[in-house]
Order: C-alpha cells, then sequence, then structure tokens
C-alpha cells in the first residue's frame, strides 16, 4: 500500500498534487473510508474530535477533499463483524484517511481487527494525519504514550523504519519545538523524522522521502552521527 505520511493533513497543492500522483487519478474519482480511531485513545480528545474529523471540520484537511464518496470504519467494531464483511470494503477504498489521536490505541486496534495484516496488498493509498501517520514507525516515543499499551512499551508497528514527530512549530502545541524533536529524537533506537504541518513522507516502494513546503529534519538515529 502506497503511504502519504503527513503531520497536518493535506494541508498544501503540493501534498494534493503529491496525493493525485500516488492515486493516479483526480480526488473526485476515488473513493475514501475515513478511519476515527486513533481520537478515541489520547487523553486530551472527546467524541466531538471524532466528529469534526468525519464531517471534514477541522484544520487539517482530509475528508473534505472532494472524494467521490467517503465513508465510516471504525477499528474497534471490525472484531464483532465476520472479515467477509468489511474486508471488501477495505479492498474497494482507493484512500483510507486515518485521523490523529493516539497512535498507540490506533496500533493496538490494528491489530485487533487485522487490518494490519492487509495493508501489504491492498491497491489504495493511506493517508496519515499525525497519529495516523506515527502508528506506521517501529515507535512513537516516550513523550507520544498516551493510551498506555498492555505491554508497556512505545512500539508502533513498524511498516516504514523511521519514527515521526509531528506538527513542528504549530502555535496550538506550543511544547513541539525542534529542540523537543531534537531531545525526543536522541531517546530512539533509530532514524526519525520531524515535521511541521506543511510536510509529509512518501512511501512508494522505497524508502519515505519527504515532500515539504515547510520545516522539517532528519535525525539520523544512534550510531550515525548528527543530523
Amino acid at each position: 500500500m502506497k503511504m502519504l505520511l503527513t503531520s497536518g493533513g493535506v494541508s498544501t497543492p503540493l501534498l494534493r498534487s503529491t496525493l493525485v500522483d500516488l492515486l493516479g487519478r483526480p480526488l473526485e474519482e476515488c473513493d475514501a473510508l475515513c478511519i476515527p480511531t486513533a481520537s478515541y485513545g489520547h487523553p486530551w480528545t472527546t467524541p466531538v474530535n471524532a466528529w469534526r474529523f468525519v464531517t471534514g471540520t477541522t484544520p487539517a484537511p482530509m475528508v473534505e477533499l472532494g472524494w467521490r464518496s467517503v465513508g465510516i470504519l471504525e477499528l474497534a467494531a471490525l472484531p464483532s463483524l465476520a472479515r467477509e464483511r468489511w474486508v471488501p470494503w477495505v479492498e474497494a477504498a482507493d484512500v483510507l484517511l486515518v485521523d490523529g489521536g493516539d497512535a498507540l490505541y490506533l496500533a493496538h486496534w490494528m491489530r485487533e481487527s487485522g487490518l494490519v495484516d492487509l495493508l501489504p496488498d491492498l491497491p489504495g493509498v493511506w493517508v496519515g494525519l499525525s497519529a495516523g501517520t506515527m502508528v506506521m514507525a517501529p515507535q512513537v516515543g516516550e513523550e507520544f504514550v498516551g493510551w498506555p499499551p498492555p505491554d508497556g512499551a512505545d512500539r508502533a508497528l513498524g511498516i516504514v523504519d523511521v519514527a515521526v514527530f509531528p506538527h513542528i512549530d504549530n502555535p496550538d502545541l506550543p511544547e513541539n519545538t525542534m529542540a523537543a524533536a531534537e531531545r525526543w529524537a536522541a531517546a530512539l533506537d533509530g532514524p526519525a523524522y520531524a515535521l511541521d504541518d506543511r510536510s509529509a513522507l512518501v512511501v512508494d516502494g522505497g524508502p519515505p522521502r519527504v515532500v515539504s513546503d515547510g520545516t522539517w529534519r532528519f535525525f539520523p538515529g544512534p550510531g550515525a552521527g548528527t543530523a
């Protein structure tokens, strides 16, 4: 599955054109499923956050981009359904729009539902927003553990080999500075990126690459020298 791993959604013309390239056709010809699951796990969020995401009324453009159709997929409900009911929905979607919130909570339900096992063979595009991006990393870092996982570790899915610190210099998150990202990265086991809300990583058959007209930084990880 191709991926556009954003910090703040499809927030710029550059990110939108990148998404169109990944899809291979205009957004208006594509069917989307939005996944609000991560928002329920974060200690700062309420059901209002999930409503804003699925109705396209957040500051991070995702659902409101002009898709041909948009459905809602709640991962916590999937274990109660037969796989033959919901798997075709996912396989038919051109794009999965994955909300922010708590990345470890999202990783838990991706495993519990079995969605994670489908990802390598899905033909569409995964568009992550914040936690929807961080969930693909090997780990999220101690600073981003809100929902305590059963094993107590900060491990995410490890589908990509880099971690992500989102929302650099976002005025609503004054603690998300580049200096804070540098401290966060120093405690990780591997490489990482810090991204502002005009930046994203693209995964399309090779190592992640940055698409940005904003601010970002790469941290090479232990033993690899300085950035």
